[in-house]
This record gives structure tokens, sequence and C-alpha cells, in this order.
């Protein structure tokens, strides 16, 4: 639909958004065209605008005509592959112009890492480490359903919390290509420029927050290490081993050491190797890493991230050892508390109570899972401290006041922040973010 001048396509039903100004640059959209949120994006080649519209937040960015709709059909074959990455929802071409506005929506109780970095206390590798670890993840995640991703860099990353590790989500594809399978050669040349972007984009901000200079080394031997953590992660999901046909413990091994990782095995085989060698090659065929996810879904209906999935079932299996007997007798079939009913007395009398108490001490920041997933680190970190077990009054406690271990993953939850609290943006605040668009397309172009 739309005029002569410009075409519009949605994949939602959002009576609002259809009645923003698409048919004006986007620099000239105002408080008086639409309700935009400011949020702290970084540089940006491009110019990038938040409205919240009919109860939500959408992201709206202006490229090329050409470059555009590029990037909304990468998008679209991401989210066909269920691959970590924003989703793109519209697309407005401006045909007098010869640019587009690209539609996505705003990932929920997500940032960008400068806000986590800034908000930690100075020099704290191990936070580093886990957004690096994001990062490789989601580099082999993409090159294993053949994506380049051509710009890997944490400013082109977004960051959402997983349980006691992060989750890193693709946002810009403007120069991705998605191939049946990546060569070697691709995948080191992207492997390249992620470790280059991270150590500018780490350095860049060390700058800017007038770290030692004595630290610069350190943040590249950390970028560095971003392709040490790529290689590890392939290396397990590619290797093709050569058994002996009654090595049965050893295929066992390599499948518990994938569902270890969260990887469910898709297809396994074992093929001979054609070389008069009696020993044959193992091929296991992974699916998307959600091994614990759907493990928890099926017993207890709850959708969640993989990492929060992992530190559930642990709770769960723990509870589930404490109950008399149950555990042998679920093993051996002959306890009197059933799977099924071990599983509810566990939602009812431990998570959902202690998860709302979460919640509520981290004052509803992010999501009531993450928070009791916060609940059991500090408990168990803080026991640790103490020699004894704390108990739950004490760790909400030390939820609530903040007073949580500097390296622990609870820690991050400084980065949450409610999007739909952020202030609308003044006319001097809409006017510098122009500004800086257009600096730095000067600076990139």
């Amino acid at each position: 639909m739309g005029s002569s001048a410009t075409d519009l396509k949605f994949r939602v039903s959002s009576p609002g958004l259809l009645r923003l100004p698409w048919d004006l640059p986007l620099e000239q959209w105002g408080p008086d065209t639409a309700d935009l949120r400011e949020l702290p994006v970084g540089p940006s080649r491009h110019l990038v605008r938040f409205p919240y519209v009919d109860g939500r937040l959408w992201a709206v960015k202006e490229l090329p005509e050409r470059v555009a709709g590029r990037e909304y059909a990468v998008l679209r074959q991401l989210e066909t592959k269920d691959l970590p990455a924003v989703r793109a929802v519209g697309l407005a071409v401006q045909h007098a112009s010869g640019n587009a506005l690209l539609v996505t929506r705003y990932l929920e109780r997500s940032w960008q890492f400068r806000r986590l970095l800034m908000r930690l206390p100075p020099n704290r590798p191990l936070h580093r480490a886990r957004l690096l670890d994001a990062m490789a993840n989601l580099l082999v995640d993409l090159h294993r359903n053949g994506v380049y991703w051509g710009d890997c860099s944490l400013a082109n990353t977004l960051f959402s919390r997983d349980g006691q590790r992060l989750q890193a989500w693709l946002v810009d594809a403007e120069t991705s290509e998605i191939h049946p399978e990546l060569s070697t050669g691709q995948r080191l040349d992207d492997l390249d420029i992620m470790v280059e972007n991270v150590a500018g984009g780490l350095l860049d901000l060390a700058m800017m927050l007038d770290r030692p200079p004595e630290i610069h080394d350190q943040l590249l031997e950390e970028a560095a290490g971003v392709a040490t953590r790529y290689h590890e992660l392939w290396d397990v999901l590619t290797e093709q081993p050569l058994l002996s046909y009654g090595d049965r413990h050893e295929v066992e091994g390599r499948i518990r050491r994938l569902n270890e990782l969260g990887f469910a095995v898709d297809e396994l085989s074992l093929e001979p190797t054609g070389s008069g060698d009696e020993r044959l090659r193992l091929k296991v065929t992974v699916a998307a890493r959600r091994f614990h996810t759907v493990e928890l879904f099926e017993l207890t209906g709850l959708e969640v991230g993989e990492g929060q999935a992992q530190v559930l079932l642990a709770d769960l299996h723990s509870y589930v050892a404490t109950l008399p007997d149950t555990a042998r007798g679920l093993q051996r079939g002959t306890s009197s508390v059933s799977r099924a009913e071990a599983v509810q007395r566990w939602m009812d009398e431990v998570l959902r109570p202690l998860m709302e108490r979460a919640h509520e001490a981290v004052r509803r920041l992010g999501d009531p899972v993450q928070a009791y997933c916060d609940l059991l680190e500090v408990r168990w970190l803080l026991s640790e401290q103490a020699g004894r077990d704390i108990g739950n009054t004490a760790a909400l406690q030390a939820l609530a006041n903040r007073s949580l271990p500097t390296d622990s993953a609870a820690m991050v939850v400084v980065a949450e922040e409610d999007t739909l609290d952020l202030a609308r943006p003044t006319s001097e605040q809409l006017e510098a973010l122009r500004e800086g668009a257009a600096a730095t397309g000067d600076r990139e172009g």
C-alpha cells in the first residue's frame, strides 16, 4: 500500500504504526508526528528513531533503498532459521529520495555493551568475558547456518540476560549474506572482522571512561580471545572422530557434552572411512541450542531462555533430591511421588513464591525468571563466603540492597532498565541526534 511516492509493507497489524509519517525523511519526525523515545544506541552509520506505538516500541532506520531491501530480506531469513536477530516487521520505500525506512521490533530487555560496562566497577574482566562468550556463540550460530555477518561488532549487537550468561542478538544485517554453507575462508574472514571490531569497541569505551592506558593491552588480549572461544565451540560441533564400532561410551560422552552446551542431537551416524580403516567416522548434526529449554518446557510448561532453563532444571533436580526416597524412586518407578507431582510441588512451593519475591527485590527490573536465577546464584555465592547456607531471606536482602558479589552474573542487573520509562527526547536532543548521524556518515563515507 502507499502513495505513488512511498510504498509500504508491514507484517504486523498495528493501526498506530500505519499512521506514522512514512512519506517524510526520518530526520523530520518529531514530537508532533510520533511519540519518540530516546535510547542510548551509540554511534551509527544511519539515523535510527524509536517510536512508541500501540503499546510497544519499534526501531526505525533510514537507509538507501537497495540496502534496506536487502537487510529486510536477510532479517526475514534469519527469523525463518530461528537465529538470534531482531525481527523485521516493515519497510517503507520513499522513491522520491531513493531511501527507505526499515522497521524492526525493539528487543525488550536488551541493551548495548556500553550500558553494562559503564555501570559496573572499573576493569571487571569476568563481566567482559560474558559479553565476549555471547559474541563468539552468536557468530558460531550464524556460521552454522550459512550466514556471513560482514560487520560483527559490539555496536551491532544487543545483549540480554539468560540465567548466568548473556545472549547476543544481531541487530544490523546491512552487510550480511546467506549461503548454503560458508567456506573456511569466509568464516575466518568474518571472525577476523569481529576480533578487530571488538578490540576497537573496548578501547574506545576505555578511553571515553578515562581508563588508564595500562589496561589497553589487556583489552586487546581479551578481544583476541574471542577467536579462541569461537574455535573451541566450532570444533566441538563439527569434529568427526574415528571410533571403533564398540566405542559406545565415546558416542554417549559426545552426546552428553553437546547436551551440556545446550545442543540437542538432530542426527547421528557412524560411517566407514573407505580407506581400509576398520574404524568408523562419527558424524553428529545438532539442532538449535534449546536442549534444556525443551526439557524444562516438557516438564513444567515454562518457556524460558536456554541459560535460564539450565539454572531452573538444576534447582528442580536439587529439590526433588530432598524429597524422601523420591530421587531413587523416580528412577526405579517405585516412588510414592510421581515425577509430575514432584515438579508441581517445586513450582508451587519453591519457584512461584520465591520468583515473585526475587522480582520484587530487584524492583521488578527484567523478568521474574531471571530474578529467581539471580537469587539462586547470590544465595550460593554468599553461602560459599559464609561457609554455611545463608538462606533465602538474606539472599533476597542482598538483591534488594545491591550488595552483590562484584563478579556475579546477578550484578548485570545494573544494565536492566524499563524501556517504556525512558524520557522523550527534546527538540535539542533530536537535533543533536541528526548532527551525530550526519557526522558518522561523513566519517564512514
